[in-house]
């Protein structure tokens, strides 16, 4: 195998002083193949695809402030000292719990005023968006960053990882754990777990399709932010991701046998179409 070192170019083209980074087209990409696949999903539970493309003009935007303002609100000891900082996303700076919470409460209140089951919309789109979250680790990768801590050549060798992987990890002059590459494999895996058993086993009930992806999401999560060196702290020593991932998974799981236990009379998920849960 031929050595080569040199990093991938964060930059996929340029136009004039508009320069297009990869980031940006595997985020998008991440987007369009997630919107593609919920429309098909919500036509299989009798809901409007044009409900999903309504959903996404307001979720993603917002979604995109969320980010930001959860990790400005952690990192408020440097931006209250520049705050003109505040709006330059363009130099880094989202973290994607702070968009997931809100597009959630997006979400709330678009059911609630389309009259739209919120738990059947949550089990339509948990897999799309873990699958997105899969896709968009790359470009992390692209832009060297979200990694982990030092390792060795050796040690990257060992996971027998593509010879491009390994060297866009040297970062600063030192080989780095590829917490990028972990996250996105935990995340696929959850995405083909999900879709598998929600389609031929059976096992859940409605809503339990959007806890599950909490859990799964926050297990893996849980871990691989302890190995990352650019986490969010609360009061200096608590990683944030980490403290909140544990919660989530506590909760979810604690969520899912409250529901079982309290509400027997939900439903099982079977097809889980929009008549059934109008029924419950």
């Amino acid at each position: 195998m031929t050595n080569f070192l040199f990093a991938l170019n964060p930059v996929a083209f340029s136009l004039g002083n508009l320069h297009v980074r990869w980031y940006g087209i595997i985020i998008t990409f991440g987007v369009i193949l997630a919107v593609y696949l919920s429309m098909r999903e919500a036509r299989r539970r009798q809901i409007d695809p044009d409900d999903i493309v309504d959903l996404l003009f307001w979720m993603l935007p917002i979604s995109l402030l969320g980010a930001r303002l959860y990790y400005v609100i952690f990192e408020w000891g440097y931006y209250s000292q520049h705050l003109g900082d505040i709006i330059k996303i363009w130099n880094g700076g989202i973290a994607i719990y702070g968009g997931l919470i809100a597009a959630v409460i997006v979400l709330l209140v678009f059911c609630a005023k389309r009259a739209i089951p919120a738990w059947l919309l949550l089990d339509v789109l948990a897999p799309t968006v873990i699958l997105a979250q899969a896709i968009g680790r790359w470009g992390n990768f692209m832009n060297q960053e979200a990694f982990g801590a030092k390792t060795t050549l050796a040690f990257l060798q060992s996971l027998h990882l593509p010879h491009f992987i390994v060297q866009q990890m040297l970062i600063d002059g030192a080989y780095r754990q590829p917490t990028f590459l972990y996250e996105s494999v935990w995340s696929l895996v959850g995405f083909i777990l999900l879709v598998s058993l929600r389609h031929r086993l059976h096992l859940f009930k409605q809503g339990e399709v959007f806890l599950s992806y909490v859990v799964w999401y926050a297990f893996g999560r849980m871990f691989i932010e302890g190995m990352r060196t650019d986490s969010l702290y609360l009061f200096g020593q608590i990683r944030v991701s980490q403290l909140l991932s544990a919660i989530l998974v506590v909760g979810g799981i604690l969520w899912i046998w409250l529901r079982r236990r309290n509400e027997p009379q939900l439903k099982w998920y079977l097809d889980g179409n929009y008549q059934a849960s109008k029924e419950q």
